[in-house]
């Protein structure tokens, strides 16, 4: 007897994706359940016919016996393969409901809140601020209460109970705070001046909190969270001084000597100067025409102040701080804002050198920042710029360890109040080179050990000391000649007379430096050129460096105010009211067109 092969459709075959809108879950639940009680039919449906089948084949006859026990064995195995696989269906369709089950149950859930922290009590509840309001509520028990810290975001379910835990929100305004109530409490200040009182996070309490610190305010809890670096005075302080020192400057002994006798003998001998009664000099003011060393001096007098106090203490940890203040970095639109800066710059000072270290605060182009009052230029803001000024550097606290330092290519625009004695004590000028100065400066950047032309060598037994000094002597003597082809501009002064300048009279260090500069350039592309055979620097190629030079700079940008334009470039006396270009005059001549020009900032 055969079994009747049921024609039935895959349990599972409808079942939809789980993708499918939550909506219809309870119907396919449904379903899915009715599709279960017809296969638990069908398997005891099979089992019945197993068993009938087992009766059968015990009471059939002899005679063909071996014939049906094969056929019902056979049948038996198809019904256990099929019973295998709808219990394995079933099982599977129980997971899948069991699955559906989960996520039905995570989508109806109602959602979750972030608080803070904010402590707890005896009673084993826990203190939260929800949305700004203060809440009382309870906590998961698998919740360490006691590691949470004031100010830490918890998990906050639909019924008020904490149910998880979060790091610090980093999120907030920076605020300014402005006076320490008590180990909780502190006033910061607002936007508009406004001020409030807020409560300080656990993270904070190990944070020394001071008058000016930038700290991050939670609106929501009132709570700050974290305390924030300077960056407007950080970035300006540099923690290693600059790696300068006086003998990487050319052609300024006189100027170098001047400064160490005002700067490092008062820190050096300070039990001398007590005796004598004494007191250091407040500050310096370097000037003179762009290009000239000013910005390298104060970065080597940094250096060489740390550089002898540890010397002289014996201790290598002691280092010098350098301030670098370029005067248009303070300036801010908002009113207020530069002379707060001004502010923030004289009291990192004053914190850094209370550490027994040196400190240099170098104001560069101080003109633009510390003009005369009442001068009617641009908006006037140096009425307010130098009385903060003047008021830091007397300060009813001494700056002790401090020493400020300006350069300028226009003192005379610099207020009286400024440059008075016990303020800018010391006023050094850092002038264009002399010929003698400018080889020093050469021998700088131009030095024994790069590589020169063999045929320059020969002439000095291939002394390279020598032909370098050599080399050098004639470029100076190349820059300085008073030749036509160096003939510069003619001056008109107030009272009629006229002077002719030469190229010489602008020569500065920047100048020498770009000099050599090219001259390696045009070394380099003629071995290059030559297949490697032509190697090193000649004369040619200094004296081609310096009439590139002068050549780039034969065309000065026009001004309105040629006395002006003196004044920067160093040129100091009788008012020059007329400018007129002497370069090339010869080709300008020919053609009989001489033009006159404005002149304008030079270098």
């Amino acid at each position: 007897m055969s079994i009747k092969k049921r024609d039935t459709v895959g349990p599972f075959e409808e079942i939809q994706d789980e993708s499918k809108p939550t909506a219809r879950s309870s119907d396919r639940k449904s379903y899915n359940q009715k599709q279960i009680r017809e296969m638990e039919f069908m398997i005891e449906s099979l089992e019945n016919e197993n068993d009938d089948l087992k009766r059968r084949l015990n009471a059939a006859p002899s005679d063909d016996s071996d014939v049906r026990l094969y056929e019902m064995t056979r049948e038996l195995m198809q019904a256990h393969r099929r019973n295998r696989k709808l219990t394995s269906t079933l099982q599977e369709a129980k997971e899948k409901l069991e699955h559906l089950k989960e996520k039905v149950e995570q989508l109806s859930a109602p959602p979750n809140n972030y608080g803070v922290f904010l402590g707890t009590n005896d009673d084993g509840t826990i203190d939260i601020d929800l949305g700004g309001k203060r809440w009382k509520v309870k906590s998961d028990p698998d919740i360490n209460v006691e590691q949470l810290k004031k100010g830490q975001e918890v998990i906050v379910n639909g019924v008020l109970n904490v149910v998880g835990v979060r790091e610090f929100d980093q999120r907030g305004e920076v605020v300014k705070v402005k006076e320490v109530l008590d180990e909780s409490r502190t006033i910061v200040s607002l936007r508009a001046d406004e001020e409030r009182v807020v409560e300080i996070s656990e993270p904070l309490n190990a944070e020394t909190l001071k008058l000016g610190d930038n700290v991050l305010l939670n609106h929501g809890t009132g709570m700050i969270m974290e305390k924030l670096p300077k960056t407007e005075v950080e970035d300006l302080l540099l923690e290693a001084v600059p790696d300068i020192r006086y003998s990487d400057i050319g052609g300024l002994d006189d100027q170098i000597e001047a400064i160490r006798d005002a700067i490092e003998t008062p820190y050096l001998y300070p039990d001398e100067y007590k005796e004598f009664a004494l007191t250091p000099p407040k500050g310096i003011l370097l000037y003179g025409p762009p290009g000239c060393g000013k910005t390298l001096i104060a970065k080597a007098v940094a250096n060489s102040l740390a550089t002898r106090v540890r010397k002289l203490t014996g201790r290598d940890d002691i280092k010098g701080y350098f301030i670098n203040i370029k005067g248009p970095e303070l300036l801010n639109k908002y009113v207020g804002e530069t002379e707060r800066k001004i502010r923030e710059v004289f009291k990192k000072a004053s914190e850094k050198s209370k550490e027994g270290v040196p400190v240099i605060i170098f104001f560069d182009e101080m003109d633009s920042l510390f003009r005369s009052r009442g001068m009617g230029i641009s908006s006037d803001m140096e009425s307010t710029l130098v009385p903060q000024f003047l008021a830091e550097i007397d300060g009813v606290e001494s700056l002790r360890d401090v020493v400020v330092i300006g350069a300028s290519n226009r003192q005379d625009l610099l207020d009286p109040a400024v440059l008075r004695p016990g303020r800018l004590d010391i006023k050094i000028k850092i002038d264009r080179p002399t010929s003698e100065g400018a080889k020093d400066i050469f021998a700088k950047y131009f030095t024994s050990d790069l590589p020169i032309a063999a045929f320059e060598l020969e002439r000095f037994d291939n002394d390279s000391g020598k032909t370098v000094q050599h080399l050098i002597d004639r470029a100076i003597d190349e820059m300085y000649a008073t030749t036509e082809e160096n003939k510069f501009i003619e001056v008109t002064y107030a009272r009629g007379e006229r002077d002719i300048l030469y190229f010489k009279d602008f020569v500065s260090g920047a100048m020498i430096e770009n000099i050599v500069s090219r001259a390696k350039k045009m070394a380099i592309k003629r071995l290059i050129g030559s297949d490697g055979k032509e190697k090193g620097m000649t004369f040619d190629n200094l004296k081609d460096a310096i009439h590139e030079e002068y050549k780039e700079n034969e065309d000065l940008p026009n001004t309105t105010n040629p006395d002006d334009w003196a004044k920067i470039s160093g040129r100091k006396g009788e008012k020059i009211v007329n400018i007129r270009a002497l370069v090339n005059e010869s080709e300008r001549n020919k053609r009989k067109d001489v033009r006159v020009i404005k002149g304008g900032a030079y270098l």
